[in-house]
């Protein structure tokens, strides 16, 4: 119910009562009667307990102060309750081993309990509990605890594990299609599987840069999860069965290819080879690349002599590019032709690999040095 029909008496008694809510410009002169235009928010509802007759104009003015002041109260009683929600920081419940190499993983807290595993300077753990000066983790099947000094916690953990370690794209759809540009109108180049996860080059805008086997292809943003590849710890039994497996491949990889026989002149130009190719390297890498030569005279898809497979078309760069001569002008050194001595004797580094590249080409094989050998 709105009234709004007051007399003038009523308005000037109105003023008098003090402070008003309302102005002067609220009232209209209809018909010669003035009108006090309440507003309709403060007017919404009425105490009739005492009936329609009952009401007098200082009742309507007086009701509709309170209402006004009501209001105006819960109004700056919000406004004072209101308080900005900030987020709260996402605690950071893991950590990172600070190495260079490794550290203990012990059973308890303390340097004279058993040791159970190691952390790597790319590893990092899941805090399960804080001790004096130590701190329980979790790091793949490791479980133990590892001294403060040589973790990384909360955001230095996080920023040390965006400094080293890798970023991959976890593919989040069931089927992603592979572009060889950062565009839909791009060519395609085959599918990703639903979580296949594959390493990051770049993040763009709307697309990531990926690797896949060996060359930079995209992947839409959208369907694709980015994060960091913390590597987990190792217990020591994952530790000794790693251990075995490499010894069975080095024993693979260092077996007795079988003797060749070789005159001086040859074994002169195989040691040139060797050092012409990797006269840098450490000997393991010498002694590999004389095992490619001696591995490709044995083969039959391969000419049968020394000479003939370094000296054929497009195989060894220094062949054709004049360093071999060099090498052969000034005198191999001792190095090269004992790591000559032994490929003629069948000892090999590199199993019967028959190939190699500058590390980093996209071949997958055994790395020795600068040189990948497949």
């Amino acid at each position: 119910m709105r009234i709004t029909a007051l007399t003038c008496a009523s308005v000037l008694s109105i003023i008098s009562i003090g402070a008003s809510p309302f102005k002067i410009s609220d009232m209209l002169n209809v018909n010669g009667k003035v009108t006090l235009n309440v507003p309709e928010v403060e007017m919404d509802s009425f105490n009739l307990d005492g009936g329609v007759a009952g009401i007098t104009e200082r009742d309507i003015y007086v009701e509709a102060v309170e209402k006004t002041a009501k209001k105006a109260a819960e109004e700056e009683a919000e406004v004072e309750t209101i308080v900005e929600e900030v987020p709260e920081e996402e605690e950071i419940n893991f950590v990172m081993a600070n190495v260079q190499n490794s550290v203990n993983v012990r059973e308890e807290a303390n340097t004279d309990c058993e040791v159970v595993g190691m952390l790597y300077n790319k590893c990092g753990g899941t805090i399960l509990e804080e001790g004096d000066g130590w701190t329980k983790i979790q790091s793949g099947e490791l479980v133990g605890w590892v001294r403060n000094d040589f973790l990384y916690f909360g955001e230095d953990a996080k920023a040390y594990a965006e400094q080293v370690c890798d970023r991959i794209a976890r593919v989040n759809v069931e089927c992603l299609r592979i572009r060889k540009g950062p565009s839909t109108d791009a060519e395609t180049d085959g599918l990703f599987e639903i979580n296949s996860e594959w390493e990051v080059l770049e993040e763009l805008e709307d697309w990531v840069k990926v690797d896949y086997k060996g060359a930079e292809r995209y992947v839409s943003a959208d369907y694709v999860d980015v994060e960091y590849f913390i590597e987990d710890g190792e217990t020591m039994e994952e530790i000794k069965a790693r251990e075995a497996i490499a010894a069975l491949e080095k024993a693979k990889l260092t077996a007795n290819q079988g003797a060749y026989a070789a005159n001086a002149d040859d074994t002169t130009l195989l040691g040139a080879i060797i050092q012409a190719e990797a006269g840098n390297q450490c000997y393991d890498g010498k002694l590999a690349v004389g095992a490619v030569v001696l591995n490709r005279v044995k083969s039959d898809r391969y000419p049968n002599s020394i000479r003939e497979v370094i000296y054929a078309p497009g195989q060894f760069g220094p062949a054709t590019n004049g360093s071999l001569d060099v090498v052969l002008a000034n005198g191999v050194n001792e190095e090269c032709m004992q790591a000559a001595r032994e490929a003629l004797e069948g000892a090999t580094t590199v199993g019967d690999a028959k190939n190699f590249h500058r590390a980093g080409s996209g071949e997958s094989g055994v790395v020795i040095g600068a040189h990948v050998f497949y």
